[in-house]
């Protein structure tokens, strides 16, 4: 999709200069996704403590490491 924007140039080398992107359009997408995971992540603190899980923390930690072999 093409879109026209004006973003300040700093902010776009910054980020081309963090994310290791080598052009424009690289560095806005990687700065969206990035803010995405950010958003989503909060999201899921903001849950705890209001959702009740059928199991307990060792318990998930034990299947867990039964489904990643290298942990």
């Amino acid at each position: 999709m093409r879109t026209t924007l004006a973003i300040k140039e700093e902010l776009l080398d910054e980020v081309k200069a963090l994310s290791g992107a080598k052009t424009k359009k690289d560095a806005v997408e990687k700065a969206l996704e990035e803010f995405i995971k950010k958003r989503k992540a909060k999201k899921l603190l903001d849950l705890e403590g209001r959702i009740e899980l059928s199991f307990t923390l060792a318990e998930f930690l034990k299947k867990r490491r039964g489904d990643v072999p290298h942990r």
